[in-house]
């Protein structure tokens, strides 16, 4: 995962770890790898990369119930390997054995060499005790290993590849392959982070599933270009038939829906070598985009991927992280969420104490006259709009500080309370300035912005013979943005004088 390319992503809301250890065990690759390791009587004999024997197979595809499927073999093989890989099976070999050959437990080394292959042995492992006995937790690091192990798997090309690509030594001529497991791995992860990014996303994907050429494009059109050339289709063709064989690895585990490649397309596209999947002129027919792939990541898809990134070192949060943190650090945070984000958070974090010490500590976290302080006052605001009438006093308690007087009048007046006191020109002004300021501290400014200021302006008579002069760190920088954005022409141009003096007040440097 590229902390790079995603330094800091939107919150993801997660499912519990019961719920998501309940869905690690009821994803069907993680299952069967149980499955088989309950099964595996201490001693099973194994080859040399620890996989079952010829002889052994058979049985364990039975025990999975693919007698009657032509890729039982494969799967029941594919099981074996994750739980080999997760430790619910371990694996000890011949020299192990030989020192150790009074273990009971283990065939004498000099007879497991007779087994034809044989390599070592295999029985269940100490981790398998933590499927029924440990907690959600333990569950879900038992699955991510084994997530790990499918994603290599995943990078891997197909068997019908690797073939062709051997040499007369029975070596694998990776030239000839035209593959390089690092960058293969990094192709993965990138499509895994972007399909993450685009279901944390603010009106993102969320649980609706993301078109395969979507996904593919991320990946493969170049930034800023406005109209894909049909080379650039071709390479999106290509990235979609490797993601396609990818997600049909990766559904089993429980990381992803997957609806497939339309297998007609498929067909249409082989048949005619010059072209790629996809249409080159008009793209894709909404009615049709489904059968160009479709996948979504599932709730443990999510865990999963988040928890890969933060391993790598990406900052990828989840609503109640800040659930035990102070308020200061909570308005901090979800200055730069989402909306939507930002008010789940809170939610939880006020839950979690006592209305009175909720609301006290959210008003001192909201002063202040840096940077952050106008989108703070902002998240405060929005923190308290719930709170009901035991937060009125502590309210009322600011009405004459200069920060928050503003903001509690606000408060006041949407609750229906009375005899709120007028507030002074001064304050007003400074509110207004504050207002914006917060906006104009979003990640993006919004489409509201222009009639905001206008409504703000609209109703003081000579605002801007009066606003340059305010007490407020971002009183130039608000009215250059007024300059910029009011949709009143002969008000932007006050707006613009009105900066130039509230500048001209400002020390040097500020």
């Amino acid at each position: 995962m590229s902390a790079e390319a995603h330094p800091t992503l939107p919150p993801v809301r997660l499912h519990s770890e019961a719920e998501l250890a309940r869905d690690a065990l009821a994803a069907p690759l993680f299952a069967r790898a149980v499955r088989l390791a309950r099964w595996a009587t201490p001693g099973t004999p194994v080859g040399s990369g620890g996989e079952l024997l010829a002889d052994r197979l058979p049985e364990a595809v039975r025990l999975l119930g693919f007698e009657d499927d032509a890729d039982g073999a494969a799967y029941a093989s594919e099981a074996w390997r994750v739980a080999v890989d997760t430790g619910l099976v371990e694996v000890t070999d011949v020299e192990d054995l030989a020192e150790d050959a009074a273990d009971a437990a283990q065939p004498p080394a000099a007879e497991l060499a007779e087994e034809s292959g044989a390599f070592g042995v295999a029985g269940p492992g100490e981790d398998l005790a933590l499927v029924t006995g440990g907690a959600p937790g333990d569950v879900l690091d038992l699955w991510l290993a084994a997530l790990d192990a499918v994603l290599a798997d995943a990078a891997v090309p197909d068997l019908d590849d690797l073939v062709e690509a051997l040499d007369a030594g029975g070596e694998i001529d990776f030239t000839r392959l035209d593959w390089n497991p690092q960058r293969e791995a990094d192709f993965l992860d990138g499509v895994l982070a972007n399909l993450y990014l685009l279901t944390v996303a603010e009106g993102g994907a969320a649980d609706t599933p993301v078109p395969l050429p979507v996904l593919a494009a991320s990946m493969v059109v170049p930034d800023g270009m406005a109209e894909p050339t049909n080379e650039v289709l071709e390479q999106v063709s290509d990235a979609m038939m490797r993601l396609d064989d990818q997600f049909r690895q990766l559904e089993p585990i429980g990381l992803v829906e997957f609806r497939p490649v339309d297998e007609e397309l498929m067909a249409e596209a082989e048949a005619d070598d010059d072209d790629g999947l996809l249409p080159a002129a008009d793209g894709l027919d909404d009615e049709d985009v489904s059968r160009y792939g479709m996948v979504r990541l599932t709730p443990l898809g999510l865990y999963g991927i988040r928890a890969r990134m933060r391993e790598a070192g990406v900052e990828a949060p989840a609503i109640g992280d800040l659930a035990d943190k102070g308020a200061d650090a909570l308005l901090d945070a979800v200055s730069g969420y989402p909306e939507g984000a930002a008010q789940a958070e809170i939610e939880q974090w006020i839950e979690g104490r006592e209305l009175p010490e909720a609301v006290t500590e959210l008003l001192a976290a909201a002063r202040g006259g840096d940077a952050g302080g106008p989108l703070r006052r902002l998240r405060c605001q929005q923190a308290l709009a719930p709170a009901g009438p035991a937060a009125e006093p502590l309210i009322r308690a600011v009405l004459d500080d200069a920060e928050l007087g503003g903001l509690a009048r606000v408060w006041l007046a949407e609750h229906g309370a009375a005899d709120i006191p007028a507030p002074s020109e001064a304050m007003v002004f400074w509110l207004t300035v504050d207002t914006i300021a917060a906006q104009l501290g979003e990640e993006a400014e919004s489409d509201e912005l222009p009639g905001l200021m206008a409504s703000l302006t609209a109703h003081h008579t000579g605002f801007f013979d009066a606003v340059w002069r305010v007490e407020h760190p971002y009183t130039a920088q608000v009215l250059e943005a007024m300059g910029r954005l009011h949709p009143d022409r002969k008000s932007a141009k006050e707006a613009r004088k009105a900066a130039f003096k509230a500048r001209s007040r400002q020390p040097s440097g500020a």
